[in-house]
């Protein structure tokens, strides 16, 4: 079957379940350059047009899209993403990737940009896999709005039978379920009020769609009981932030790339190149992997989240872990970035990783020696002896790493990367105007 009939079947599929199941409402959803979630809604009389020749909107007024004097774009529906949304009534969804007016990628769509770089990995022969474990609170919040109150005060896999946050992401996992998003594990955190839904492994553009509905549909169930869903890496102090530590897999056809039976520990020359690559490029992809000034409060010392460019077996402490394979099946050969934090944009977070890995395979890059001890109990001394480098530690560090990388600027495009570094050095330069409690509370009766 041709690819135009594909698309056709889809179509059809999506303007015939719409009918069928009395569907009142489209949702046209996109986001913007930092993965904030746009979305506007059409009705099933315009659906056949909106999927023939997309919707034009006003890209001006999108953070990170169009200038003034260029502003119309396109929002072209992906009928390969439709789901109804959980609840009543039902409500159609599909993720759109925006165009230009004359039909070309837009520049400015962060699903355009990971489709870019997964074209590049295909004229390799090669397709990405992604499985992220997100991780988030669920908060009561105060009368003021900003005033969280964890649910509980539970840790790593505590079962409770009667506890609203357990309900709630026993609820959620349902929704996504019948949203069409597999779920793999789901838990509660080592924080209060912290929990994880893990998911399946599924090919990276469509991954990205999923952790995009996943939050959103996370915080809905929550609302719905006066509860705050977060995605903040570090909402609360003296506890462990929220990550996204996401698990990669590259395949030929059916086979996967990472595995070598004729290798010790079951890792093919590829995937070592592939995470040196990675372990190359890291600090340049830091920015986006952890976009907020809030990310750097998680990746500090002492609350389990990686430090340092290092990678090891089943190493919690590094930034590249290689799982161990209770099967030894080929297909379970996979590598875990663990900075990634769950309020990046995936789409440019995906790519970049893509696009480092496939870096450390075309120059073949050697992989550093394997990190065996616990990189949280060693000094930063003997870490540079070792020639282990660390991560940046603010956000306005991470934008200098990133404004100097010629991978950065070729993956995610002129206008992604040039936006990208303003609107982050413009967060970075507020919130070093600020003055915190912290301060105050130290500094004010003393000096």
């Amino acid at each position: 079957m041709t690819q135009k009939k594909q698309l056709e079947d889809r179509r059809k599929y999506v303007l015939h379940t719409v009918e069928e199941r009395r569907v009142k409402f489209i949702q046209l959803w996109f986001t913007d350059v930092l993965g904030i979630p746009k979305s506007f809604q059409i009705t099933p009389a315009e659906l056949e047009d909106a999927l023939e020749d997309g919707m034009v909107f006003d890209g001006s007024a999108i953070d990170g899209f169009s200038r003034i004097q260029e502003s119309d774009v396109i929002a072209f529906p992906d009928p390969e993403t439709f789901t109804i949304l959980p609840g009543q009534p039902p409500i159609g969804r599909m993720l759109c990737d925006i165009l230009n007016l004359d039909q070309t990628p837009f520049e400015g769509c962060p699903r355009n940009v990971l489709r870019k770089n997964l074209r590049t990995a295909r004229e390799l022969g090669f397709t990405f896999f992604a499985a992220p474990e997100l991780e988030f609170f669920y908060f009561k919040m105060g009368p003021d709005g900003y005033t969280p109150s964890p649910l509980d005060a539970g840790s790593y896999f505590d079962l409770t039978l009667k506890d609203l946050g357990s309900e709630l992401r026993r609820e959620t996992v349902f929704a996504l379920e019948e949203t069409g998003i597999s779920v793999e594990y789901s838990q509660h955190e080592d924080a209060p009020s912290q929990h994880e839904i893990d998911l399946r492994p599924t090919d990276a553009l469509s991954m990205a769609d999923n952790v995009t509905t996943a939050r959103l549909i996370i915080a809905q169930m929550a609302t719905v009981r006066d509860v705050c869903a977060s995605f903040m890496p570090k909402p609360l102090q003296g506890v462990q932030g929220s990550g996204m530590h996401t698990h990669f897999s590259l395949y030929e056809g059916d086979t996967n790339t990472f595995y070598d039976a004729e290798s010790p520990d079951g890792l093919s020359t590829q995937a070592k190149q592939f995470i040196a690559g990675l372990l190359h490029h890291a600090p340049a992809l830091t920015a986006v992997t952890n976009q907020w000034v809030n990310s750097y409060k998680r990746l500090v010392p002492g609350y389990e989240a990686p430090n340092h460019v290092a990678w090891a077996h089943n190493n919690r402490s590094a930034l590249i872990r290689v799982p161990g394979s209770a099967s030894g099946k080929p297909d379970s050969y996979r590598i875990e970035y663990r900075a990634l934090d769950p309020a990046c944009n995936p789409y440019l977070a995906f790519a970049l990783i893509l696009a480092a890995g496939l870096d450390g395979i075309r120059q073949r890059l050697p992989i550093p020696e394997e990190a065996t001890f616990n990189l949280f109990d060693q000094d930063e001394a003997d870490l540079r002896n070792l020639k282990i480098a660390s991560l940046p530690t603010s956000l306005e560090e991470a934008i200098t790493a990133m404004e100097s990388s010629e991978l950065v600027r070729e993956a995610l495009g002129e206008h992604v990367t040039e936006w990208f570094i303003r609107n982050k050095r413009d967060e970075s330069r507020a919130y070093n105007s600020q003055v915190s409690t912290f301060e105050l509370k130290k500094y004010l009766r003393i000096i």
